[in-house]
């Protein structure tokens, strides 16, 4: 078999999306795991919409999603010449017609036949229209061009890996536009043709574009070229049900990339859809293509999940060892910690994040002023200033900075026990009802910061009976 050959065609009028994700992705692992190519390929044949900002930033966020491309970046525009002359030669041999169809004369046909209990399809009123005639009319009048696949008898079938082969009775297809009639193509045309033209062997895409297919399997049939393997794999949805899309609250790759999610969480919350047996040791996209079984993808539709990609992040967030952490964290702790302390705030902290930003939480580890939990600083008030200066007299005895010795003492002292002894103690010193290991909080502090944040919660206390 020649070598898989996939692609990724977005057209450049917009920021890239979930639903680009998941093609993007899927065709990767594709042509990963079969050791093949995946080119990538922007379709801008519609000038007034495509930007070249918008290349640059797609190609950015498959950069930062590790989706690496082979060879050059491919632009559909490139092949004008070729789309061009494969509809000549379509015209040529009578699967290509002009349409001068008004929009209000296709609307009435579509009502008609709709009252008819009838699909909407077009009539092929300008079907039989003699060469010469369609040509003279085309001098004055606006038309479009139209593919000749409607017919009463015949098949087109699509090759497909995941639903099988799918056929088509030609009767129950439509005869399409592919040229507008500003003379622009429609996707169905240039998408075909440059997939012969790139050699793409294998395209991934939403079992939505079925139809589609079958339009381009028959019009490159036409043309004289292979059609290309399709895996049309089930829709991915929203959490509401509808399908996900850049006009439904798609989220864009930027804002992901903005909030400081990890790449490889989205890969593989993404890379999971469809695919409930593939296994949880597989944590980069090199491991999902490995793993990947595209000929059993889920025909059916999928929802996404914000949660499910942010569970991720945070499970991926943990497996960073602290060197990649210090940097990602730097930004949210003050300017005057030095690199030896942020250091062992890190290492303290990073099996308790589940976003880089929420090492502000830990603010009192590092800054005594830091305020504490808007939940905590009941549960101080409560614990009072005389289990505070037991806690602070407890310390004082002691030899060495030892957490379950102190807090035995205190125990003994205070008469508190349980969550009654440890969570006000927590908070005291890390500001914070959840966290590190209190031993490891001790051990982080010293013997002077301890003290310092004793004296302070006792100092609340006390201002906090004032006020009351």
């Amino acid at each position: 078999m020649s070598q898989v050959v996939t692609r990724f065609a977005p057209s450049p009028t917009g920021l890239m999306h979930l639903g680009n994700v998941r093609t993007a992705l899927l065709n990767w692992l594709y042509a990963r795991k079969n050791g093949g190519r995946f080119l990538l390929r922007f379709e801008d044949t519609d000038q007034d919409r495509s930007e070249a900002a918008y290349i640059e930033a797609i190609k950015a966020d498959l950069g930062w999603l590790g989706l690496d491309w082979d060879g050059d970046v491919l632009f559909q525009s490139e092949h004008a010449a070729k789309h061009g002359e494969a509809l000549n030669k379509l015209a040529e041999k009578g699967d290509a017609y002009r349409c001068f169809c008004s929009e209000t004369q296709l609307s009435l046909d579509r009502k008609l036949a709709t009252s008819r209990g009838l699909p909407p399809r077009y009539v092929g009123r300008c079907r039989e229209l003699r060469h010469d005639e369609a040509a003279t009319r085309a001098e004055q009048e606006p038309f479009v061009w139209r593919l000749a696949i409607h017919a009463d008898a015949g098949e087109v079938t699509v090759p497909d890996l995941v639903h099988g082969h799918v056929t088509f009775a030609r009767r129950d297809l439509d005869d399409p536009v592919v040229v507008r009639s500003d003379g622009s193509f429609t996707f169905l045309m240039p998408n075909a043709v440059d997939d012969a033209m790139d050699g793409i062997t294998h395209t991934l895409r939403g079992d939505d574009h079925l139809t589609n297919s079958a339009y381009q399997v028959w019009l490159l049939q036409q043309l004289g070229y292979q059609a290309p393997m399709y895996l049309h794999h089930g829709l991915l949805l929203g959490q509401d049900g509808a399908k996900l899309s850049k006009r439904s609250g798609s989220h864009s790759v930027l804002e992901l990339r903005d909030s400081g999610l990890l790449p490889d969480a989205l890969i593989q919350a993404m890379g999971r859809l469809g695919h409930p047996n593939m296994p949880e040791e597989a944590h980069t996209a090199l491991g999902l293509a490995e793993h990947l079984d595209a000929e059993h993808i889920s025909t059916s539709s999928v929802r996404w999940s914000d949660d499910e990609m942010w569970r991720w992040h945070s499970r991926l967030l943990h497996d960073l060892d602290s060197e990649t952490l210090i940097p990602m964290i730097r930004p949210f702790v003050p300017d005057d910690v030095g690199d030896e302390r942020l250091a062992g705030f890190v290492s303290l902290i990073e099996k308790n994040l589940e976003r880089v930003e929420d090492a502000v939480l830990f603010q009192r580890l590092l800054n005594i002023h830091a305020p504490l939990e808007a939940e905590a600083l009941p549960v101080l008030q409560k614990a009072g200033a005389a289990f505070y200066q037991h806690a602070l007299d407890a310390w004082s005895e002691l030899d060495a900075a030892d957490w379950k010795l102190w807090t035995t003492v205190v125990k003994e002292k205070s008469g508190c026990k349980g969550k009654a002894l440890f969570m006000p103690l927590r908070i005291a010193l890390s500001g914070t009802m959840h966290g590190p290991e209190m031993s490891e909080v001790v051990a982080f502090l010293g013997s002077d910061a301890i003290v310092a944040r004793i004296e302070a919660a006792i100092l609340a206390c006390e201002q906090g009976q004032t006020e009351t």
